[in-house]
């Protein structure tokens, strides 16, 4: 009996000495992934012209460390689309910094016409600025047409100036855009020189660590090298061959290699001077643009005080590509697949430098794309081209006929037709009344789904399906008089094989991850608005909402 009960009190503190141990061990571990209150910097990742389904069909095949670490790890949401009809990539940076739709914001389309000046406003064209770094034509843009303010001046504002914010992107309209207002820079690319610059918005003088990666000219190293495939073509699923005569290519050619080398040198290889633009049609413009994003990151210090940082990284490859081979081009393919490497490296440089818990990344794309409609013809899917000269060559007959000879139609830009108001005025008629006849007579042509007069959408408030979608691209100052829209698989003739610029779900349904920071590994499919975004992010780093902000935080991130 003597053993018996010297044995409990031993079990005793064995069993109490275990479950201290255990306490120990799942407290610490608690505690090892605790996240802080905020994040230390929020990284976007904008992508131009990317499809919902682009990266459903690539992703099996993506390595784990990149866009497939974000899905996994993540939260993806699978039905994020844009709710407004110009799906063009300025609207696009817009929505997504400013949480409104454009006829908010008024960055209604990347290029608009201004009727009584005759002129095109391209959206962050600016002639009170300067160029700074680069050449005189590509320095002359700031945010002054963006009306509203975005997540990124509000984080400014809210932290008096401490926090550190950039925009960069080789179009300068995808790095103003994201940077907003109050950005401490913003930088784009110069194509007359091959450099990084900016404008006098924003600074006087690059820095000098710029400075430094400008004389490198890399563009150059990138151009010397042909832009070959990284995997072999047959592996890229739901393509089309790599030499189809749906697509336009680089001068004829529709198949890799292609020798990049010759291309920017116009085939005379000695004494000739650099055509520092082609970068922009490969995929490593890109790569350009990643090491511009790592530089900047280390050399501004970003995320390593206690105030939130911001960077905007926009890439914008897969537009180019897109626009020349379409979206199920084998180059198209390895465009995804050169991007998921430079997210690779991103969120490498993230890990050795500030770590997961402290980086906030959401990855979404500006736009999608229609399919080439000789693809679609090919599987009797209805389709085709709008051939806008023709169709106003007849309005012009069909209004002279009804008001007299005169130049009634100043033009058609962006899916609007845009009237001759000072005409109109002139000879007393009515606009409402030639508005409408305009799009009676518009709807007869093939391909147009649509035509809608612009006293249409400034008279009444629509609740839902097409036509909010077009009253949510209209802003009488910026739009025109009569705004159109095509069919579904419909695009206008132009000298690309595609475009995108249509409500309908090839354009509006992008891919939406968040990655990082409090986030959590979830898969959602209900619908959500990219007028969300910035919403959500002012929430999540507790700063006032952008100022014509409507969107709703997406609550599946604040659990």
């Amino acid at each position: 009996m003597l053993v018996y009960y010297q044995i409990i009190p031993d079990m005793k503190r064995i069993l109490t000495l275990i479950y201290l141990v255990l306490v120990s061990f799942t407290l610490s571990a608690q505690s090892a992934y605790i996240p802080p209150d905020k994040p230390r910097l929020v990284i976007g990742i904008i992508v131009e012209q990317l499809r919902y389904d682009q990266l459903e069909r690539m992703k099996d095949m993506l390595p784990d460390n990149g866009l497939r670490r974000m899905l996994n790890e993540g939260t993806y949401y699978r039905n994020a689309s844009y709710d407004y009809l110009l799906t063009q990539a300025a609207p696009g940076y817009a929505t997504i910094s400013a949480g409104t739709s454009p006829a908010m914001h008024g960055i209604t389309s990347d290029t608009w016409f201004h009727p009584f000046t005759d002129q095109m406003i391209y959206c962050v064209q600016d002639p009170n600025v300067s160029p700074v770094g680069g050449s005189f034509e590509t320095g002359l843009f700031s945010p002054a047409n963006l009306l509203s303010s975005t997540f990124a001046d509000e984080l400014q504002m809210s932290s008096c100036g401490a926090s550190k914010v950039y925009g960069i992107g080789i179009k300068e309209m995808g790095a103003i855009l994201t940077a907003g207002h109050a950005a401490d820079g913003a930088f784009w690319y110069d194509d007359r020189t091959g450099t990084w610059m900016s404008s006098t918005y924003y600074t006087t003088e690059l820095p000098s660590w710029l400075k430094d990666l400008n004389a490198l000219m890399l563009p150059g190293q990138y151009l010397n090298q042909p832009w070959s495939p990284l995997l072999d073509p047959s592996l890229y699923p739901g393509c089309q061959i790599d030499s189809s005569a749906q697509e336009r290519g680089f001068n004829g050619q529709t198949w890799f290699p292609y020798d990049l080398k010759t291309l920017s040198s116009d085939g005379k290889l000695l004494n000739s001077k650099r055509d520092y633009s082609l970068l922009r049609e490969t995929p490593f413009a890109d790569d350009f643009t990643t090491e511009l994003a790592m530089r900047l990151i280390e050399n501004e210090q970003l995320g390593q005080d206690e105030d939130i940082d911001y960077l905007a990284i926009t890439y914008t490859a897969s537009d180019y590509v897109g626009h020349r081979f379409g979206p199920s081009s084998v180059e198209a393919s390895d465009a995804l697949v050169r991007l998921d490497r430079n997210v690779s490296l991103l969120l490498e440089r993230i890990d050795k430098s500030l770590g997961k818990k402290n980086v906030l990344v959401y990855l979404i794309s500006t736009h999608g794309v229609s399919e080439i409609p000789s693809v679609l013809e090919k599987s009797r899917i209805p389709s085709g081209y709008f051939r806008v000269n023709q169709s106003l060559q007849l309005l012009r007959s069909y209004l002279n006929a009804v008001y007299g000879q005169g130049d009634w139609v100043k033009g058609f830009f962006d899916n609007q037709i845009f009237l001759n108001r000072a005409l109109i005025e002139d000879a007393n008629i009515d606009l409402e009344d030639i508005q409408k006849k305009v799009a009676r007579f518009m709807v007869q042509f093939s391909g147009i789904a649509s035509a809608v007069p612009s006293t249409a959408f400034e008279m009444s408030d629509f609740s839902g399906g097409l036509l909010l979608k077009m009253n949510n691209s209209f802003r009488s100052q910026r739009s025109g008089d009569v705004m159109i829209t095509l069919n579904p698989g419909w695009v206008e003739k132009n000298d690309n094989v595609t475009g995108h610029n249509s409500p309908y779900e090839y354009d509006s349904h992008v891919p939406l991850i968040w990655y990082g920071w409090t986030v959590s590994r979830a898969s959602v499919t209900r619908s959500v608005n990219i007028r969300d975004i910035a919403v959500t992010l002012s929430v999540l780093c507790k700063v006032p909402l952008p100022n014509a902000a409507n969107g709703d935080p997406l609550h599946e991130l604040f659990r």
